[in-house]
């Protein structure tokens, strides 16, 4: 399986760890699976031999979970500046705009639909959107999206820009001629070569699936395709790296933009301030934690490990700097860290529990499904009892509390708990 791993890492430059190897084996035995194959060895011949398998291999592993206006604070800071700043400097310029990895076309047309409903004139604007799955650029191209791509409860824009067709909701004709697709590497030494400067670049949640190495070859491409005075857009994760690699922070809140230049060591400082952006809510806002007294709960503090599920990754630097996204209420934030902690590892009951409470704190009637999925993963997770608990109390089903309760309570008796006061019971 590492041969297979080497494969994949200089292929299209993906790092097993970042979304586990046990995933990737388990896609390599449906493809044997499915091409009648037993052995590890024969299948690694047939890569060698057929580039189309590769292909289908990566296709199979690069899952590409995405929808309209995913994370909406990047798409409104970057009409801010368009409005306020690009177009008063660039009159009669045209704005070039790159969307990579574009998955299936989601974010480059909410980029569209941003621009046109703020009045930015078709003619203002070309967004080039790239990715590397052919099967991800044949649904973008095909411009058909089903309920899954449409979450939230503000859609007012699939009315102004959509029609509905028998399989879902179909762009419409003027919004599709915005955006140019194609397929390419972001590690090739080709890729883009011919391209003029892009004004705003949006590549977010791609860089953590590399390793430093490649991370750094990738952000090289970036940084050559950016204009002088572009913006690029990361994720959350992945402002810190960036900042250290030629680009500074814009400094704008939940955005994770940057523009190109090198930042001075003196300014560490204000590096660190502008990775931890203004919370969603006001700053006493602070979702609870697993040493937080809930109201009305008793508050439990592990005086040992109640769980010992490797699977759970409480100590991920992406689950430590979720939580302290949240606890300064940075709710969206520390969501989009959780998801993709799950996409990296889908068993971690830990992350789920975390995404309950960032679920919970937004009035997420979700946030329970979530606690479910980590007791799931993890039946002995006092802190996912406790919150369940909590939620049903908070939503009128006493009934359902109360087992929660008693699940808890049986936790609390079998395992050392320390209560509030550094007392112990057992």
């Amino acid at each position: 399986m590492l041969h297979i791993e080497a494969m994949l890492r200089k292929g299209i430059g993906l790092d097993a760890a970042s979304i586990g190897s046990s995933l990737i084996e388990r896609t390599v035995r449906m493809r044997m699976k499915l091409h009648g194959l037993k052995l590890i060895a024969d299948y690694k011949r047939l890569l060698r031999a057929a580039p189309e398998e590769f292909n289908e291999l990566i296709e199979a592993i690069v899952v590409t979970e995405t929808w309209f206006f995913r994370d909406r604070e990047p798409f409104n800071a970057f009409t801010q500046i368009v409005k306020a700043d690009w177009l008063p400097k660039h009159p009669e310029q045209q704005m070039r705009i790159l969307s990579v990895p574009c998955a299936s076309g989601e974010e480059p047309f909410s980029l569209a639909m941003s621009l046109l409903d703020t009045d930015v004139a078709p003619e203002r604007f070309q967004i080039d959107a790239v990715d590397i799955s052919q099967t991800a650029l044949s649904r973008a191209a095909r411009a058909v999206y089903g309920k899954n791509s449409f979450r939230g409860t503000d859609l007012g824009f699939r009315d102004r820009h959509f029609h509905e067709v028998k399989d879902g909701f179909a762009i419409n004709p003027d919004l599709r001629r915005q955006v140019r697709f194609q397929r390419a590497n972001v590690l090739d030494d080709g890729f883009l070569t011919d391209a003029l400067p892009y004004d705003f670049i949006f590549c977010r949640n791609l860089l953590i699936y590399f390793d430093r190495a490649t991370q750094t070859v990738a952000l090289g491409k970036l940084h050559r395709l950016l204009a002088s005075d572009g913006m690029l857009f990361v994720g959350p994760a992945e402002l810190p790296l960036v900042t250290e690699c030629g680009f500074a922070s814009a400094g704008l809140p939940h955005a994770f933009a940057c523009h190109k230049g090198v930042i001075p060591k003196s300014s560490a400082a204000a590096r660190r301030q502008t990775t931890a952006p203004r919370p969603l809510k006001s700053d006493t806002t602070r979702i609870p934690t697993a040493n937080d007294h809930p109201a009305g709960a008793t508050k439990l503090t592990p005086a040992a490990p109640l769980r010992n599920n490797p699977a759970a990754h409480p100590n991920s630097a992406t689950l430590i700097l979720a939580r302290r996204l949240a606890d300064t209420g940075q709710f969206q934030d520390a969501a989009q860290l959780c998801r993709n902690h799950l996409h990296a590892h889908p068993d971690s009951a830990e992350c789920y529990y975390l995404l309950g409470l960032v679920q919970d704190a937004a009035d997420d009637p979700q946030a329970i499904e979530l606690y479910r999925k980590a007791l799931y993963l993890d039946p002995a997770h006092a802190e996912a009892l406790a919150q369940a608990a909590l939620w049903f109390e908070k939503h009128g089903d006493p009934t359902s509390a109360e087992r929660y309760k008693r699940r808890l309570d049986r936790i609390i008796q079998t395992r050392p708990v320390q209560l509030k006061g550094d007392s112990q019971i057992s």
